[in-house]
């Protein structure tokens, strides 16, 4: 088309990255379609499973390289930087009986009167080859790089987990978000809403009719998210020695006028009646500036948005741009004339949009702000600014936009053809009929499209959580308090009030959760086997290219070889379906580290000594053996600083821990494929795992507070009952496995686990990770049901 040649051209004059990632977004569906013509190496896989999409265990692992060039396949800069390495392993890991006898194993006595007083806990490691205690060093431990030193400090035998590498990627994803949100994205954002502001305030004093109301609601709109943004008297601190640990934590005293505002007249009541929903943050309750529904338990800051007084307001502002829509349609507005208040809505979009479009500067922050968190997040999955650029060309081509009844129509006629949002988002909610079969909630979607100016991305768990439970119930008339995770509805017979991140597991290739899922009775749920089957075909169906679109869904690509099943030629100990529940767990908790960065939208280089000691015969431990997870957490780590780096957001300090952590899972490869091809591991490989303690602790240069396991995230409301779905992390375990080297010998090895929780949560009561740690140490919820196959 004429616009997108055009837009092409802008972006490639500009040379900046960013700016192609955002026009990107006119073409990509925000939904789970493939129609980008990128091509890719996919792994070599020809007994295809329909359910997990995976083969099963040969002796062999080969997977192929996948090389993707987001240039090259018309996909700017989403997957460009995405390179997995080619791998073939021959599996012949040395094998030992189950169960396990005590004689079997070389440093029973000893291991076992430090850690396995439990009899459960022998029993459990006798059974499975493994098994997973609480923490016996520090039962609260929160860092879990702390148990390798302690382990290696006693002459323990060290298991190095993927837990661990998992929770280093998280800390480093976490940081480099929280470090370009609070040092540019912050300011980006203060100067993008003031400058519309007064462009709204301009169009407010030279319109009149409906686009004068639309110009109002404009001035209200950017007022809130300043005013959200704009620092209290008591946020602000100057901290004079850097440091400080509250250094970074407050505005310095700069702030006060530089981040200084003053709420027009014509629009200070609306804009202090939002202002105090967003305050008191109750729950669902009508937009004085919308007239709809909005659930203003959203804007607690949550994630590491708690960590400093900017990100505290950055979230809030963001959630407000993230959330409210300028709607198309009239249904979900409650007001005397809702299609003339949608009409409204539209002419809002559009005044936006058309400033956006004649100042390049504003345009330019937009683009740079929404691609830094689509690289991270993904797309966003509503119709924003370059949409409407495109529909008011059509309509307007190059004269003059009188935005009239007639030309409204028009417009609105053109935006109907585009696409409507994947996931509800609770726009309106209570406003529409009880949505009952998955047409109506398509129907639903459809009600909620219109202009979002940041809306929040399209990510494929929600999406999952979306068609398998959908808001597809009417009401619960039992007791909220002692209501399961489904619950039925009389008359429309059995329905799921809520997901479970088995769920997602599931169709991320875990046939332990499939399992699980029919083993609690929360797979056999009207509708339920019909949803799950249409999922599991699209999923199923992605190609690498689909996987590795941004970040969000990288992670979620690399979580995929934990949850696989364990064949011959692997560790017997891997080969059990406690191992599986153990590596679900892993995944899930690995799940909610990722939605806990995201919940807005997800060096020093150790040298090996040049003289090293020699351990002979002597086995220092083991690494788990999972070289195809590694590798794709290796390629996800260079997509990362790669991209951050093209995007000229990578400074240097994250820069040294990205590449730390390359050469961390470099190592591990090479360690692990050894392992599996029963070879003996050098006197450097010894060293490295004997150190590996000291090593990550050097690599990994953030704050205590970054470093910590529990953390929690809300990831589904349920607004007929007032409730959210958490998931939580929670303190570190220790793993004990049981391995057999290559001259025959067994040994116990130990290393830290994460752990994961599932549990409801009033919705005007989401947790940020301050009040999770209290409820942790007070009154912890129960732990998933299946861990009780591993975990003594």
């Amino acid at each position: 088309m004429k616009y997108e040649i055009r837009l092409v051209v802008t972006y490639l004059v500009l040379l900046i990255l960013i700016v192609s990632l955002a026009g990107g977004c006119l073409e990509q569906s925000s939904g789970l379609s493939r129609e980008n013509g990128t091509e890719a190496i996919e792994e070599v896989d020809s007994n295809r499973s329909p359910s997990t999409g995976r083969s099963p265990s040969t002796g062999h692992l080969k997977t192929e390289a996948v090389n993707l060039s987001g240039f090259e396949t018309g996909n700017p800069a989403l997957v460009g930087n995405y390179r997995l390495e080619a791998l073939d392993i021959e599996l012949k890991a040395p094998q030992y009986d189950l169960p396990l006898q005590e004689s079997d194993i070389s440093n029973y006595g000893e291991f076992s009167q430090k850690f396995l007083t439990d009899d459960t806990a022998l029993e459990k490691l006798k059974e499975n080859g493994f098994v997973v205690i609480s923490n016996p060093y520090n039962p609260k431990e929160e860092d879990i790089t702390a148990m390798y030193n302690r382990l290696g400090n006693e002459g323990q035998l060290i298991f190095i987990t993927s837990d661990t590498l998992l929770h280093l990627y998280h800390v480093q994803f976490d940081d480099s978000m929280s470090r370009i949100e609070q040092e540019e994205l912050y300011v980006l954002l203060w100067e993008l809403d003031k400058a519309l502001l007064n462009a709204s305030v301009s169009d407010y004093n030279s319109a009149s009719g409906e686009e004068k109301e639309a110009a109002k609601r404009n001035t209200a709109y950017f007022s809130v998210a300043l005013s959200l943004l704009q620092p209290e008297e008591e946020q602000i601190k100057e901290i004079e020695d850097p440091y400080d640990p509250e250094a970074g934590t407050y505005f310095d005293l700069a702030a006060k006028e530089k981040y200084q505002f003053e709420i027009p007249a014509f629009v200070k009541d609306e804009v202090n009646a939002e202002l105090a929903l967003i305050e008191a943050h109750e729950g669902f309750a009508l937009s004085p500036i919308f007239h709809y529904k909005e659930d203003y338990s959203q804007y607690v800051p949550r994630g590491h948005y708690t960590h400093s007084e900017i990100l505290k307001n950055y979230f809030k502002a963001f959630m407000w741009h993230g959330r409210m829509s300028m709607l198309l349609k009239g249904k979900l507005i409650e007001a005397e004339d809702p299609e003339k208040e949608a009409r409204i809505q539209t002419i809002q979009a559009n005044l936006t949009t058309s400033r956006l479009e004649d100042d390049p500067d504003l345009l330019m922050k937009w683009d740079r702000i929404y691609a830094v968190t689509a690289f991270y997040v993904g797309i966003s999955d509503d119709l924003g600014p370059y949409e409407y650029m495109e529909a008011m060309e059509t309509v307007f081509g190059n004269g003059s936009r009188n935005f009239n009844t007639t030309t409204m129509e028009e417009l609105k006629i053109e935006l109907a053809g585009y696409r409507s949002p994947e996931i509800y988002g609770g726009t309106g909610s209570g406003t529409h009929e009880p949505v009952i079969i998955a047409e109506q909630a398509d129907e639903l979607l459809e009600d909620t499209k219109g202009f979002r100016f940041m809306g929040q991305r399209f990510i494929p768990d929600s999406y999952i959580f979306f068609r398998l439970s959908g808001p597809y119930t009417k009401e619960y008339t039992g007791n909220q308090e002692q209501m399961p995770f489904t619950y039925i509805d009389s008359e429309y017979g059995n329905n799921r009030g809520f997901p479970r991140g088995l769920d997602a597991m599931a169709l991320l290739g875990s046939e332990r959760a499939v399992y699980w899922l029919d083993e609690l009775n929360d797979s056999s749920y009207k509708n339920y086997s019909l949803r799950y089957g249409e999922l599991d075909s699209e999923f199923s169906n992605f190609s690498a290219a689909d996987w590795n679109r941004n970040l969000y869904w990288s992670w979620l690509y690399s979580l995929q070889p934990l949850l696989k099943g364990y064949g011959a030629g692997y560790p017997t100990f891997m080969q059990t379906d406690a191992w599986q529940d153990k590596e679900l767990s892993t995944s899930l908790a690995s799940w909610t580290e990722l939605r806990h960065d995201t919940i807005l939208y997800a060096k020093q280089l150790y040298v090996i000594e040049t003289s090293l000691p020699i351990f002979g015969d002597k086995t220092v431990g083991y690494v788990e053996p999972v070289p195809e997870f590694y590798n794709r957490l290796l390629a996800l780590t260079r997509m990362t600083a790669n991209g951050l780096e093209e995007l000229n957001a990578l400074d240097e300090d994250t820069g040294r821990n990205f590449e730390n952590l390359e050469n961390n899972l470099e190592k591990l490869i090479e360690i692990s494929k050894k392992e599996l091809e029963n070879e003996e591991l050098t006197e450097e490989d010894k060293y490295y795992i004997f150190k590996f303690g000291e090593i990550i602790k050097m690599s990994v240069d953030v704050d205590e507070e970054a470093r910590k396991t529990t953390l929690v995230a809300d990831v589904h409301t349920e607004p007929n009952n007032k409730l959210v779905l958490e998931e939580g992390t929670g303190y570190v375990d220790m793993a004990i496995v049981a391995y057999k080297v290559p001259d025959g010998r067994v040994f116990l090895a130990a290393g830290p686990v994460m752990s994961h929780y599932e549990f409801k949560q009033p919705m005007e009561e989401r947790l940020t990770d301050e009040k999770w740690r209290e409820m942790l140490e007070a009154n912890p919820p129960e732990r998933p049901e299946w861990v009780s196959t591993y975990r003594a």
